[in-house]
């Protein structure tokens, strides 16, 4: 049975457990669009970025009013993540990437609009469809806090071709189609802004 719950609903080792101890995703902490001005990742250790990450979700307090994302379990196993909130959130992701703005006249520091930025799935877990079932929970999510839409910005690849979790993490056009996502503009070949206006 998979159950997907806003991350302060989760135990904080629930969010470490689905990151693992090696790789990418623990390295990162999900802090890639976060990242201040004047920060990278060189400039403080993954203990911080594990901290912030404690911070933003809110994890292990059922009680809290804000959150920014969202675990999927299996029975009580959690097996994957969801970044999901306001857009305006992730400040490196208004300040350095270009891809989400380019051909498009809208206002980075639109509120109501959310944006899911990355999707993670357990080694052991992965290929069972955890990602578009998180997809359709974002949705829902978003929805249920007020956005009025709701984007992602997802990246393709060619038959046969090997990416790697750096790349993959913002999801496949496949993964948001199926939760009902429209393509709203393609700034580059390989990526796309898709999109649901509530």
């Amino acid at each position: 049975m998979l159950r997907i719950v806003p991350a302060n609903e989760a135990g904080c080792d629930d969010l470490q457990t689905v990151f693992g101890s090696r790789g990418a995703a623990v390295t990162c902490q999900c802090q890639r669009y976060k990242l201040a001005p004047k920060e990278s990742f060189g400039s403080f250790p993954a203990e911080e970025r594990e901290l912030r990450l404690r911070e933003q979700t809110d994890c292990g307090n059922p009680g809290s009013d804000s959150t920014s994302g969202l675990v999927a379990f299996i029975d009580d196993e959690p097996v994957g993540w969801c970044a999901v909130e306001p857009r305006d959130h992730y400040s490196g992701l208004l300040r350095v990437y270009r891809i989400p703005w380019m051909g498009r006249d809208e206002d980075k520091h639109d509120d109501s609009v959310w944006a899911v930025t990355c999707f993670f799935t357990r080694a052991g877990f992965r290929r069972q469809g955890i990602s578009y079932e998180l997809a359709r929970a974002a949705v829902d999510h978003a929805r249920a806090g007020g956005a009025r839409a709701i984007e992602g910005y997802p990246i393709f690849t060619r038959p046969g071709e090997i990416i790697t979790w750096d790349e993959a993490h913002v999801g496949s056009p496949g993964v948001f189609t199926e939760a009902g996502f429209v393509e709203v503009s393609r700034p580059s070949p390989r990526r796309a802004v898709m999109r649901i206006d509530f």
